[in-house]
């Protein structure tokens, strides 16, 4: 009996992405201008946006087919499918996620949000007036998007001159000396990378995108991927004091404060305080280059 109310209430759940799916696909087709694509006129318009025969075209799919997709049936599109449909639609990486997650298409064939983030110049400027307390943006899989020079200075790092793929905290802690070095010396900070990522990792397993990046982990460091497979420890990032070390500062802590984007999309806001005299002598000097 339960078997059977599992399956009705996954049925509903179809049948209501499909349905969704349509009203979101019948969405972006009217709010298309025919002229901006480069279609020609044909014709009186009835109503605003492309005909379901030029989604089609564009997307060289059956117009039968791609009527009954808009109308919510069952017609089980492919990934292949539903991405030209997404470029005929002029989707975007979030937009284009979104019918896929709809389709009902499995997690490894969902295309992940683009992974080059476009930092605006309003959020470059509050990074900047951020100083000379360090500030970094980043994402649920630690990579680092954008910076201010206090925070460049901290972790002894010139992340322009890092390749984009490789300005990850993970990823640096396991290949940079000097990133290494100012986390200070502590048999708890790979296993809680671990831990970190994880959690993060939790809810995009089979996405290439975070696979990829575990495999690139495992690779340069087998400490970590021991870990990985002996612990099942799990840990949110949370604001908390830590200690860094410095050359010529010695040992000095900070408080590290996060704050979420809204919407809230994973993406964070990661800032560093002085909570004693020594922390604000610290970023004194790093404001001094």
């Amino acid at each position: 009996m339960t078997m059977l109310v599992d399956r009705a209430a996954t049925l509903t759940i179809q049948d209501e992405n499909r349905k969704q799916l349509g009203a979101f696909l019948r969405a972006r087709r009217e709010s298309l201008d025919p002229q901006r694509l480069g279609l020609p006129r044909s014709g009186r318009r009835r109503t605003p946006g492309l005909r379901r025969e030029e989604v089609a075209m564009l997307a060289d799919v059956g117009v039968t087919w791609y009527t009954w997709l808009e109308q919510g049936r069952e017609v089980n599109p492919s990934a292949t499918v539903m991405q030209a449909i997404a470029t005929a639609l002029q989707c975007s990486p979030t937009e284009t996620r979104h019918l896929f997650v709809l389709a009902g298409l499995t997690p490894g064939e969902i295309p992940p949000l683009s992974g080059c983030e476009l930092i605006s110049d309003g959020t470059r400027r509050l990074l900047d007036s951020l100083n000379p307390q360090p500030a970094s943006i980043q994402r649920p899989s630690f990579d680092i998007v954008a910076w201010n020079d206090s925070f460049s200075r901290l972790m002894g790092v010139d992340f322009a001159l890092i390749p984009d793929d490789e300005r990850n905290c993970i990823y640096l802690y396991l290949t940079n000396p000097v990133w290494r070095s100012r986390l200070g010396v502590s048999d708890t900070v790979l296993q809680t990378f671990v831990a970190y990522f994880r959690a993060a990792m939790a809810e995009h397993r089979g996405e290439p995108f975070w696979e990829n990046k575990l495999a690139r982990f495992f690779a340069v460091s087998p400490e970590f991927e021991a870990l990985w497979h002996k612990r099942y420890e799990v840990s949110g990032v949370e604001n908390k004091i830590k200690t860094f070390s410095h050359p010529q500062l010695g040992e000095f802590t900070l408080q590290q404060m996060y704050w979420y984007s809204a919407p809230r999309n994973g993406s964070r806001l990661l800032v560093y305080l002085p909570v004693d005299a020594a922390g604000e002598q610290a970023l004194a000097f790093l404001a001094r280059g």
